[in-house]
């Protein structure tokens, strides 16, 4: 791979109680873990959050792009939205996550846009990076 971009974070304090920030200054968030993991709640995000939001985007752009190779015009109100799942791995070895993308293409055909998302899947990074390791559960509305 030739990096034409790269970025560096750094997380301080607790790990999911703390803080997380990239070193450039763009983004900085305050850590606190849900109650449902066990934490005392809080106004601050998590990793879960942050990955769904990261891989929302991310699917988002793969989308534009193969409909820009394939000449298709994707929407201006196109959306993706992330459900990523945090939980003890049935093999009780760790904890993993489950990621569900519902893709909203309005106006498109549903053939033609299902075609779209497939190959958004195989060029996202975040969907190659994830690809193996945990199911990724696609819908497609138009």
């Amino acid at each position: 791979m030739k990096t034409i971009y790269s970025t560096q974070a750094q997380a301080t304090g607790g790990g999911r109680e703390g803080k997380s920030a990239t070193l450039d200054g763009n983004l900085a968030v305050t850590l606190s873990t849900p109650k449902q993991m066990g934490g005392a709640g809080g106004e601050g995000t998590n990793p879960e959050q942050l990955f769904a939001v990261g891989y929302a985007a991310c699917f988002l752009g793969a989308v534009r792009f193969v409909g820009g190779r394939e000449k298709v015009a994707v929407p201006a109100d196109a959306s993706v939205t992330s459900t990523v799942g945090f939980g003890p791995r049935d093999d009780g070895k760790g904890f993993g996550i489950e990621v569900a993308l519902e893709i909203a293409l309005p106006g498109l055909e549903q053939a033609a846009a299902e075609d779209l998302v497939q190959k958004a899947h195989v060029v996202c990074p975040y969907s190659e990076a994830t690809r193996g390791n945990l199911d990724v559960k696609l819908t497609v509305k138009v």
